[in-house]
């Protein structure tokens, strides 16, 4: 064998050895978390894993995204400002986080159908796209608190290859099982692993308005309209930008990348270059209302600016929200309150099409109320609070059902804490009016 066949040789043989190196970490990793959970994986679950790697085999080359993932990393200065940094917040926790279980579990009191669970699932769980007959299987590791299949993983965005319009919002993603991933590198590093091309589809708000529906005006669109963000999309400001590789690799080429953490609060650098941002994200309150024999009636107006974002940001389907109105004296006295409730309760949820934001971005919601006070009252002020809760808090009798299927006291703890922190109000905005 000729010098230049024997470089060949080495080359291909040295090819083969790291792509085996690779595999005996893999499978090293993947018996150590076995060994720490005592679970071994089911059939079904290793049928899942064929198409839907699981995220720690990703680390082994991709340890950066994978720790920002998981909520490893470090967290922006805002985030330690804003507090309520929790696994609710995380898609690598889009599973095993607390609030879900509990939202989940509550849910499932009312008897949803076996297609109502799947599309409950299909953004908490993509894999369900391509298995729809392991969701109630799925849905048992939920609820027991031991999931051992993954929520939303690297394979999860990384084999979506199109989304398509459907006949009632939102529009689809599709996932394409196989070994190629997509991204938005036109030109992905060569590896030994898996095969990769540039998805354009990467780079537009339509691709996350698949499950964040409704978080945008027209959500087929691939750019946001609007003077403020200047054509911005989703992932410039919920995928921070950041400098290096994608990749562990050394000697890996070092580019612009997106933080893989998806927060969903204001990137400071944004602020910087867009001084109205702040002004046109929260909403703002008018108060239309004039004295009417022995009451008050008028409207409230709720108004968003024209960022593209509608109202409410986050979950459209659990959020909750309360206008308070509350007529004065001139002494302070409360002459009469009323609160108005907008949200669905659980048995609502997934029930048909999914309802329409509280307030579209860019337009004003008109609220209309109308209050009798006392006779003899003399109505000086109205107040007006806007608070929103993070989920629906549920009827008695269907906590109480819930709370039964839970194994022991400690669950049951638990689950009463998430229960009461996330239906607690929390104020938005306020206007107070001279009448």
């Amino acid at each position: 064998m000729n010098d230049k066949g024997r470089s060949i040789q080495k080359l291909a043989m040295g090819g083969v050895l790291l792509f085996m190196a690779l595999l005996n970490i893999t499978f090293h990793e993947r018996a150590i978390a076995q060994k720490t959970d005592g679970q071994v994986p089911a059939d079904w679950v290793a049928e899942i894993e064929k198409i839907f790697i699981r995220s720690e085999d990703c680390k082994q080359c991709h340890d950066r995204h994978y720790e920002e993932w998981k909520g490893m990393r470090e967290q922006t200065p805002d985030l330690k400002s804003f507090g309520r940094v929790d696994a609710a917040l995380l898609h690598g926790t889009s599973f095993e986080s607390p609030v879900f279980r509990t939202v989940l579990g509550v849910w499932m009191q009312t008897n949803p159908t076996m297609q109502e669970r799947q599309r409950c699932l299909s953004c908490h769980a993509p894999a369900v796209t391509v298995f729809p007959q392991h969701v109630e299987k799925i849905s048992a590791q939920i609820l027991s608190g031991k999931p051992q299949v993954e929520g939303i993983g690297c394979a999860s965005c990384h084999l979506i290859n199109a989304v398509e319009t459907t006949p009632l919002p939102p529009p689809t993603y599709k996932v394409q099982p196989g070994e190629m991933l997509y991204g938005p590198y036109a030109d992905p590093e060569e590896n030994l692993v898996h095969p990769a091309t540039q998805l354009p589809l990467f780079r537009g708000a339509n691709f996350c308005t698949s499950c964040h529906f409704d978080k945008v005006k027209d959500v087929t669109q691939k750019d946001l309209p609007g003077e403020i963000l200047q054509g911005t999309i989703c992932q410039d400001c919920h995928m921070e930008p950041s400098t290096g590789s994608s990749t562990s690799k050394r000697g890996a080429m070092t580019r612009a990348i997106g933080r893989h953490w998806f927060r969903g609060v204001v990137i400071p650098g944004t602020l910087l270059k867009n001084r109205n941002l702040q002004a046109e994200w929260m909403p703002r309150i008018e108060i239309d209302a004039t004295k009417s024999g022995a009451g008050v009636e008028g409207t409230v107006l709720v108004k968003v600016g024209s960022l593209p974002h509608s109202f409410p940001d986050g979950d459209p389907v659990l959020k909750q929200f309360f206008l308070a109105i509350t007529i004065k004296d001139a002494q302070g006295n409360v002459l009469g309150e009323d609160t108005k409730r907008f949200g669905l309760p659980y048995d609502k949820i997934l029930r048909g099409p999914i309802p329409d934001p509280f307030i579209k971005g860019g337009n004003t919601r008109r609220v209309p109320f109308s209050q009798t006070l006392k006779d003899g009252a003399a109505p000086a002020t109205i107040e007006v609070v806007l608070s929103y809760a993070l989920i629906p808090e549920p009827e008695a009798e269907l906590k109480a059902k819930y709370l039964a299927t839970l194994a022991n006291d400690q669950e049951r703890a638990t689950a009463k804490k998430v229960i009461e922190e996330y239906i607690q109000p929390r104020m938005l905005t306020y206007r107070s009016k001279s009448l």
